[in-house]
């Protein structure tokens, strides 16, 4: 009788269970097969990196990607998913596109497997490391350390690869550290660098500074014009106007390359060393000395293409304008205290292009500080200078010198010589004579 409800119900599927001999009711339970897993080949790919464009660096990289190409290329089981490469440090992230790409075709899931060479390889640096082997891991990824024989894919692993991490970062550290002697060792002998790029009016030939002639015209020029009374946009409107390109083959000049120019003492024949310094070898970001290091000048270091007499005139003119105002019927007076004997400010803000000082307005309860002939001629008297929140300015001051990043009027005062405005930036100009930009926030 059982084997008969059971084929009746297996068959016709006359109700969704049977009764077993003992008269309890049973759920029809179906089996299905599990699917034998297939022998599935492994999307493998590899990563590669040196950290500079020089000629062992460049064939370090080039054995590299052969190698690895040829490796996975000779295994049955793997498919070949590409090999990701930079030239680039390894202790930042900015820059690295192969690397980048490389983590993106993994997320997509294209990538089953990765080698390389050593955990320095991917990063020196040791958060970052283990950021990318999380990542991996996460999306059941690993890889494979050739160099210390570890995979990332092993949690139990995860305390080595960070250790390995850490002794490379702080190897990073210590050929920073030997980097930065070596330099210092230059300077105190004098030794400048003659590897620029990019220099409007000298070159670099067998390891000595030359001038270039038809380029040293134009910085002749330039210093010229400057000295007959043209403000840095009229020098630039000028050079336009007569198809002068810059450097770089651009035929739009920059009036803050031309303010560089005319206080780059380099023009004079000198050169003054460690005018900036590496404040961070993790994130290699360079800061203004202005008295945190030893600078070092050296006269008559290169062939000069403006005489010391010319160069140092154009500084005092430099100086002349920004502390002069024009004023309503079209004179202008030296502004001294003027305007600003209640506001620090206003005895450092000067435009860049006219000369004439900022003076302090509130406008809509907001206070603003604005170019003095722009006031009281108009618009179209100074066109290009802009006007600047007070708080903005005192925020970039205090960050730049206050140690806990508030505005300080007494350190401000204590360093700070002027501060000239021009269209698109600030140009900072300290009492020790080096000088910083900064965009305008408008």
């Amino acid at each position: 009788m059982l084997s008969r409800l059971f084929f009746l119900v297996e068959h016709k599927w006359a109700c969704p269970f049977y009764i077993d001999d003992l008269g309890r009711q049973m759920k029809n339970v179906r089996i299905i097969p599990a699917i034998p897993k297939e022998n599935k080949k492994l999307r493998v790919a590899t990563y590669c990196r040196v950290s500079t464009s020089g000629p062992e660096q460049l064939r370090s990289l080039e054995i590299q990607i052969k190698t690895y190409t040829k490796m996975i290329k000779s295994y049955p089981d793997w498919i070949y998913a590409g090999v990701f490469y930079d030239i680039e440090s390894g202790l930042r992230r900015s820059g690295r596109t192969g690397l980048d790409k490389m983590l993106r075709k993994a997320a997509k899931g294209k990538i089953d497997y990765l080698i390389t060479k050593s955990i320095s390889r991917v990063s020196r640096d040791t958060l970052e490391i283990l950021k990318i082997i999380r990542f991996l891991r996460e999306r059941g990824i690993n890889m494979h350390f050739e160099n210390e024989k570890l995979d990332s894919i092993d949690v139990d692993k995860e305390f080595e690869i960070t250790l390995r991490g850490m002794l490379a970062q702080d190897e990073s550290r210590n050929t920073s550290e030997n980097i930065q002697w070596g330099f210092q060792r230059k300077f105190e002998k004098g030794d400048i660098f003659t590897k620029y790029k990019n220099f409007m009016g000298y070159d670099c030939v067998d390891g000595e500074i030359v001038i270039v002639p038809k380029q040293a015209e134009v910085v002749r020029e330039i210093f010229d014009l400057y000295l007959q009374g043209l403000s840095l946009g009229q020098i630039k409107a000028y050079l336009e106007s007569q198809g002068i390109k810059t450097v770089t083959g651009k035929e739009t000049w920059d009036a803050k390359t031309i303010q560089r120019m005319l206080t780059n003492e380099k023009y004079k024949g000198d050169t003054m060393l460690q005018k900036t310094f590496t404040e961070d070898f993790m994130t290699g970001k360079k800061g203004k000395n202005i008295g945190q290091r030893n600078r070092y000048y050296v006269k008559n270091s290169h062939p000069a293409i403006v005489s010391a007499e010319i160069f140092d005139k154009v500084q005092e003119e430099m100086a002349r304008r920004s502390s002069f105002v024009s004023k309503e019927d079209g004179t202008v007076e030296i502004s001294g205290n003027k305007y600003n004997g209640k506001y620090l400010l206003g005895n450092l803000l000067v435009c860049g292009d006219c000369g004439a000082s900022y003076r302090r307005r509130t406008e809509r309860g907001k206070v603003v500080w604005r170019c003095a002939t722009r006031i009281e001629k108009g618009k179209d008297a100074c066109a290009n200078s802009p006007t600047l929140d007070e708080e903005w300015i005192k925020k970039v001051l205090g960050e730049m010198y206050c140690e806990d990043g508030s505005y300080d009027e007494g350190v401000v005062r204590n360093n700070v010589d002027r501060i000239q405005i021009f269209d698109k930036y600030i140009m900072i100009c300290y009492k020790d004579g080096s000088q910083e930009t900064k965009e305008v926030a408008l």
